[in-house]
C-alpha cells in the first residue's frame, strides 16, 4: 500500500497554482530542444597534449593574433601579389594570418622543461592579444612552481617575455639554459645602439631585465649538448646569431622543436629564401633553414614550430623547390 504523506489546504492549492502555470511558464522560455542560446563567440583550443614515447609533450597558444600579412613580414623581397597567390593557393586569406606564438612544455617523467616562454607583459605581441602563458598554465595542467627547467631558443622579446612577471621569476623553482653564443650576443652594450623601435633594440632591453638577472641559475649550452637526457641542441644560428633548436627522443620516438625556423607554415615553408625578413644573418638563416627542412623531410620527425598555427605540430615533405607543411592532426600520438 503506498503511504501518501499529508497535504495541507494551503500546499495542495499551492500545488494546483503551479501546475495552471507551468505551460505557460513552458511556452515563455520554450524548451531546451526549440529554444537558442545566445551566441558565445569564436572559440579555439589554448593547450593540445600528445604523448612522445614515455614523454608527454604539451604546446600552449600565448597568443592569438590576426596581423596584417603574411607579406611583407614573409617575403618582402617579392611581389606582394606572389606572396598573395601562394596563400590563395593554399585556401588562406590573402592579406590576414594568424602566427602561432607556442612555448612548449616536455615532461620527461623526471622534470618539466618548458621552452620558450612567450610574450609576458612586455613582449611582441601585448596584453590582452597575447602574454597569455602565464594564466593558460593551470588550465593546461601545470603550477608555475613545477616547472624544473626553462629552455631558451632564442631572445627575442616573443620568447624571453614571460620569465618574469610583476618584478619577480614567474618560474621561481627553474633553472635555466640558453646558447652561450646567444647569450654573449645579447649581453653586449652594441645592441643598445640600435633604434628603439628596432626589435634589436627592444629585445635587448628586455634581455637585460628578464634574462640577465637569472645568468647565475643560468647553463649557456653549445649545439650537441644536453639539457637533459632526451633533449639534445641543434645549431639553427642565422635568424639570431645563436638560436637553437631541440632534438627531443624518447623510446625511439623523435620530435624537432625547432624555435623560429618558420614564421609561417605556408610562405615559410615554400619559399624559404622568402624568410628573410626576420633573419639577423640572413645568408646564415637561408643555410639554416635548408639543413632543417632537408632534415625534418627526410627522417619524417614531426616539428613543433613556434609560429605556425596552433597547435603548431606537423610534418615538412619536399613540394617543388620548396617545402609544404602538413599539420598533425589533433588526435596524433606518437
Amino acid at each position: 500500500m503506498m503511504l501518501l504523506p499529508h497535504l495541507s489546504r494551503r500546499q495542495v492549492l499551492a500545488s494546483a497554482a503551479s501546475l495552471v502555470a507551468a505551460p505557460a511558464m513552458a511556452g515563455l522560455f520554450g524548451s531546451a530542444a526549440q529554444g537558442a542560446g545566445m551566441p558565445l563567440g569564436p572559440s579555439m583550443p589554448t593547450h593540445y597534449r600528445f604523448k612522445l614515447g614515455r614523454f608527454e609533450v604539451t604546446n600552449i597558444l600565448d597568443a592569438g593574433p590576426v596581423l596584417d600579412g603574411p607579406w611583407p613580414i614573409v617575403g618582402q623581397d617579392r611581389p606582394q601579389t606572389e606572396v598573395e597567390e601562394l596563400m590563395r593557393q593554399s585556401l588562406l586569406p590573402e592579406r590576414k594570418f594568424r602566427p602561432g606564438f607556442t612555448p612548449t612544455i616536455v615532461n620527461t617523467g623526471k622534470e618539466l622543461v618548458l621552452f620558450d616562454t612567450g610574450n609576458g607583459e612586455n613582449g611582441f605581441v601585448p596584453r590582452p592579444n597575447g602574454g597569455w602563458l602565464a594564466n593558460l598554465l593551470g588550465p593546461a595542467g601545470f603550477a608555475p612552481e613545477q616547472i624544473d627547467v626553462v629552455v631558451l631558443t632564442h631572445a627575442h622579446a616573443d620568447h624571453i617575455g614571460g620569465l618574469i612577471e610583476g618584478g619577480r621569476p614567474l618560474f621561481p623553482n627553474a633553472r635555466y639554459a640558453i646558447g652561450d653564443v646567444e647569450f654573449n650576443f645579447w649581453s653586449s652594450e652594441d645592441r643598445l645602439a640600435a633604434p628603439p623601435s628596432d626589435n634589436e633594440y627592444v629585445s635587448a632591453k628586455l634581455f637585460g631585465r628578464n634574462v640577465v638577472p637569472l645568468a647565475e641559475r643560468t647553463s649557456f649550452i653549445k649545439p650537441g649538448g644536453d639539457v637533459v637526457p632526451g633533449i639534445r641542441a641543434v645549431e639553427a644560428y642565422g635568424h639570431t646569431p645563436g638560436h637553437l633548436a631541440f632534438h627531443i627522443e624518447s623510446e625511439g620516438k623523435q620530435l624537432l622543436v625547432w624555435g623560429d625556423c618558420a614564421h609561417h607554415e605556408v610562405a615559410s615553408l615554400a619559399y624559404p629564401e622568402w624568410h628573410a625578413f626576420f633573419d639577423m644573418d640572413k645568408a646564415k638563416g637561408a643555410e639554416t633553414r635548408q639543413h632543417i627542412y632537408d632534415m625534418v623531410a627526410t627522417d619524417r620527425l614531426p616539428v613543433a614550430g613556434y609560429h605556425t598555427s596552433f597547435p603548431s605540430l606537423g610534418f615538412v615533405e619536399r613540394k617543388d623547390r620548396g617545402y609544404r607543411w602538413l599539420p598533425i592532426s589533433y588526435q596524433f600520438s606518437l
